[in-house]
């Protein structure tokens, strides 16, 4: 079984991604257990006291954490994400919002933003680090485009630490998760058959505490890391040095 992009990971991510927006945003609460809504609050709270006037989400996807800063925020938001129906999908849920003259969706690579330095307040990014080639180098770009003193804050999933959850996790990522994905079709299942493992073998490659100093070599301070629901997810944050 295939546990990480091969090829071009950017092409990779279209094809898992591109079959699953009509339904992203019900399922991913459903396979999450309910846990996705409540990491994207914890993110999007590292965010708020920074009173950001423009703000860049990354992946942003559906735009669900674009237009959830946009609810909490005064800040003008831009979403980025590479894959087009995702973006339609995010684009409907805009305009059926009361945000959609401050959310602005953008089609773009993480790896290559089409953004000039320092032209954002504060970034977010969600699920991002498991789909590209090279992470480290991913975060000096997204901080390249963050003003100095602003903030930054990611999510993604990880793995449980302590053993009985470890298994527990297993279980679910290697049995429940896909057999639970085939409710929402053929574009879930492959979903739901790839995450645990990509997963597992994203952080054998790169642990928690390779992916902390990446952000602090990526200019980063004040570097932060909150583990969610018994380590099945990870938020972190930092600030972007004055340096």
């Amino acid at each position: 079984m295939q546990t990480r992009p091969a090829g071009d990971p950017n092409h990779f991510a279209r094809a898992l991604f591109s079959g699953l927006p009509d339904r992203y945003d019900l399922l991913a609460e459903m396979l999450s257990l309910g846990q996705n809504r409540r990491w994207r609050r914890a993110m999007v709270d590292r965010i708020v006291p920074a009173h950001p006037g423009r703000l860049l989400d990354v992946a942003t996807g559906t735009a669900g954490v674009a237009l959830r800063l946009a609810e909490r925020t005064s800040a003008f938001v831009a979403g980025l994400d590479l894959t087009e129906p995702m973006l339609q999908r995010g684009q409907a849920n805009v305009a059926a919002s009361a945000m959609n003259e401050r959310v602005e969706l953008l089609l773009g690579r993480a790896e290559q933003l089409p953004i000039p330095d320092d032209a954002f307040d504060a970034v977010t990014f969600t699920y991002l680090l498991r789909y590209v080639a090279d992470p480290a180098a991913t975060l000096r770009e997204l901080a390249r485009v963050l003003k100095p003193g602003g903030a930054m804050a990611s999510l993604d999933f990880l793995v449980p630490r302590r053993a009985f959850w470890r298994w527990s996790w297993w279980l679910y990522t290697r049995l429940v998760l896909p057999v639970g994905g085939s409710v929402g079709g053929r574009g879930w299942i492959a979903v739901g058959r790839f995450l645990g493992p990509n997963i597992s073998a994203h952080y054998r490659r790169y642990p928690l505490s390779w992916t902390v100093q990446a952000w602090r070599d990526a200019g980063m301070t004040d570097v932060g890391v909150r583990e969610m629901s018994l380590g099945g997810g990870v938020v972190m944050w930092g600030t972007k040095s004055l340096g």
